[in-house]
């Protein structure tokens, strides 16, 4: 069974840059009077094929899809194009040898690593071999961090501090700081948490502590929430 998906100009869009966002896409114009498409063809297909799905491979039949063709604006076939989240990153002309495909395709898609596949697995103990393996590793720290504020105990949200202090701030990490602060249960709809923001909001101006409780509970609630906003507000008008 082939492993390439044949793309036309009607499903360019889905099928390679929409794909692209969350698996790198490996595009092969060619044509079928076209002698080293033919030879290329079965090499791209023997080498994606043996990446377990983390690679896509689409054809375009330049002929039958002069827009989809045109997109890359070559001059000659067969024409390879690597596509990740919807840009093109690497390409190559002409007919290569399968030694030079592999390398080509493990460059713009390098196979997942030991530590890849532990982050992946995503239980507990695969996560913190993968931490003891890359102490730094994003994805390993955040992975671990969530589950650790997930299991709802003290040791467990402190250590999850402890880590998310490794990375530089982002809304991910923000958002998980909070949580491990004050807990899931400031994103509720009901009354509590309100009567819980209005208690801190007459402390803010004098305890940073009672401040960055605000602050966090207002982060957990999220944006969505159209409290947040009204909140926000009452905080800068009694900070300032």
């Amino acid at each position: 069974m082939s492993v390439a998906i044949d793309v036309t100009d009607a499903t360019f869009e889905k099928e390679v840059l929409e794909r692209s966002v969350e698996v790198p896409v490996v595009v092969d114009l060619w044509a079928a009077w076209c002698g080293p498409c033919r030879m290329l063809g079965p090499i791209l297909e023997k080498v994606v094929g043996e990446r377990d799905g983390d690679v896509a491979l689409t054809k375009v039949d330049v002929d039958n899809n002069p827009r989809a063709a045109a997109t890359f604006q070559v001059q000659s076939i067969p024409a390879v194009f690597a596509i990740r989240n919807r840009r093109v990153v690497s390409s190559f002309i002409g007919a290569q040898p399968e030694a030079a495909v592999r390398a080509w395709v493990s460059e713009v898609a390098p196979p997942p690593t030991e530590v890849d596949q532990l982050i992946a697995a995503g239980d507990e103990a695969s996560l913190r071999k993968a931490l003891a393996a890359e102490p730094a590793n994003e994805a390993a720290i955040l992975s671990l961090s969530g589950l650790l504020i997930e299991g709802g105990t003290d040791q467990g949200k402190q250590e999850a501090l402890q880590l998310l202090a490794r990375l530089p701030e982002t809304a991910e990490v923000r958002h998980l700081v909070a949580l491990a602060r004050v807990g899931d249960e400031a994103s509720d709809g009901g009354g509590s948490v309100t009567a819980r923001l209005d208690a801190l909001l007459d402390r803010v101006k004098e305890d940073p502590a009672a401040k960055q409780e605000y602050l966090d509970i207002l982060e957990v609630m999220g944006s969505d929430d159209a409290r947040v906003s009204e909140y926000r507000k009452a905080l800068t008008a009694r900070l300032f």
